[in-house]
């Protein structure tokens, strides 16, 4: 790791997301002397870590999905990856990658995607309104939005904190979500609601909760995990999954993806091999660069 301006923590690889793609990248990156930082969920909550049996994995039939992921994230952190818990909010392209987990900013030369499969429907005018009043980082924008009224959609187990955090700046916050959130501010109203959708002219003018509209000048959408093609304007997708070269190269240059995220099957070998791919492509476009 090094430190650059502002207190960054500065790699040669960030890889998001730390399930079996994401731990054969940074153990394929360290063997070929990158500093890698591994951002994202616990990893037991990942799908893998939930299953009761595994049979299929060559060589290791018959452990449990915990048994294999801590299995390969010892393997990861043995050779000296760094791991950060948290949900990368957004990333900039500049000199590299500069990606916002919570408060803290990483930055990276190159940028390994492999998050699974983000399962979530937009809710209706979320993407026509995004950067308009839609956002889905609450320290990014909130300042944007003091003394405004915002509306906070919470489906992460951390959005309670981040609207008591708009709270505190000064936001006009009211909480939406189906089921009654734990840790909220007593002073933010909370709103239950199922059928949610953003609605406004130019810029966001309000949120529709079951048939009502509640005024606002921004929406944050609060979700356990961000879709790459949000985090990233044009990375090209194919199906709803992203697509890449047999190096596991994005449209993007620096950007690699692996595992669920580029496709069928889902399943954990597939999963190890293209992280392991993508590592090493992502190892070759940085050696490139210190050549030219």
């Amino acid at each position: 790791m090094r430190q650059t301006g502002g207190g960054t923590m500065g790699y040669d690889i960030i890889v998001l997301g730390g399930g079996p793609a994401g731990l054969a990248a940074a153990v394929a990156a360290r063997g070929r002397g990158k500093t890698v930082l591994v951002i994202g969920n616990p990893w037991r909550d990942s799908p893998l870590a939930k299953a009761e049996r595994v049979d299929n994995y060559l060589g290791l039939p018959g452990r449990t999905g915990a048994e294999l992921v801590g299995t390969f994230r010892a393997h990861a952190e043995e050779l000296g990856a760094d791991f950060l818990t948290g949900r990368a909010l957004s990333v900039m392209a500049w000199n590299g990658f500069m990606v916002t987990v919570g408060s803290q900013v990483c930055d990276g030369q190159a940028l390994i995607l492999a998050p699974g499969v983000v399962r979530q429907a937009k809710y209706p005018g979320e993407s026509e309104f995004l950067g308009r009043g839609v956002s889905y980082c609450a320290t990014c924008d909130g300042m944007l939005y003091r003394g405004k009224p915002v509306a906070v959609v919470g489906r992460s187990k951390d959005a309670p904190l981040e609207a008591n955090y708009l709270h505190g700046i000064g936001c006009q916050v009211t909480y939406v979500s189906a089921r009654e959130p734990e840790g909220l501010d007593r002073a933010i109203p909370w709103v239950k609601a199922n059928k949610l959708a953003v609605k406004g002219t130019q810029t966001v003018t309000a949120l529709e909760a079951d048939g009502a509209d509640l005024p606002c000048a921004g929406v944050f959408i609060l979700r356990e995990a961000v879709a790459p093609a949000d985090l990233l304007p044009g990375l090209e997708t194919e199906g709803g999954f992203i697509k890449v070269d047999r190096a596991m190269a994005t449209n993007l240059p620096g950007v690699f993806a692996a595992g669920d995220c580029t496709g069928l099957p889902l399943q954990a070998a597939k999963a190890v091999g293209e992280g392991h791919v993508a590592a090493l492509s992502a190892c070759e476009y940085l050696d490139k660069r210190k050549e030219a």
